[in-house]
């Protein structure tokens, strides 16, 4: 038992023009991490409506394969009711100095769903930014940055999401929930919570995605496409 290897995920992230290699050994999605715990319940409700299962408790820690995560600017999926959302991602390399912050996709399985959240994000690769920020240096500023989405629909591309981050749980709050789910920090990238639809779910074949610094006039996006295997 002892010589039984970790699946590893090996990221390249460029940090301010330098590439950092980590290797990620666990990864994880939060779900239900809106700040306003009112809206948050009404949200739940109105899921448990199309039969999506309420959560067992707010917010919600998934576990996901490592084997999911993806920088490859493509995933493949099996039927039409897929869809990514913007979500803040922190990855933790080798100490708590190794910390950074990027971008992602919790690229999830709507029909799925209604069966078994866990399920729905295990089946659907996990896509995230080959660039990242040091957190240290967005904290002083942190509600400040800006989550954004596209989808291509319909032939054409259409604004999905945009919101400041201040409509996610805070970073404090975030990694004490981590710390109360024993969810080690290093060796592991967290998809860490997104920001409502502008206009309800929509099942493109392309997605775009970005964070945005406004205080210091950076930002990080990625895209990639989406392809039903099953058709």
């Amino acid at each position: 038992m002892e010589n039984l290897k970790k699946n590893t995920y090996n990221a390249a992230i460029q940090v301010e023009g330098e590439t950092k290699n980590i290797a990620i050994t666990k990864a994880y999605c939060i779900g239900y991490t809106g700040r306003n715990k009112e809206k948050t319940l009404e949200h739940i409700k109105e899921l448990a409506e199309i039969g999506v299962p309420e959560p067992a408790e707010i917010p919600s820690l998934y576990p996901v394969s490592v084997s999911t995560l993806n920088q490859g600017g493509a995933i493949e999926v099996i039927g039409e009711l897929t869809s990514g959302e913007a979500e803040i991602v922190l990855i933790f390399g080798e100490s708590s100095e190794d910390t950074y912050l990027s971008v992602g996709s919790d690229h999830t399985d709507r029909g799925l769903e209604t069966v078994d959240i866990n399920k729905s994000k295990q089946v659907c690769d996990k896509p995230f930014a080959e660039e990242a920020w040091k957190i240290e240096e967005v904290i002083p500023h942190w509600d400040e940055l800006e989550l954004s989405s596209e989808v291509y629909f319909a032939d054409s591309w259409e604004p999905y999401q945009q919101n400041p981050i201040s409509s996610i749980i805070s970073l404090d709050e975030i990694k004490s929930y981590l710390s109360k789910k024993n969810v080690p920090l290093t060796n592991s990238i967290v998809f860490s919570g997104t920001v409502p639809l502008l206009d309800g779910f929509k099942y493109g074949t392309q997605f775009k995605l970005s964070i945005k610094d406004p205080v210091r006039g950076k930002t990080i996006s990625t895209e990639y496409t989406i392809t039903n295997i099953a058709q």
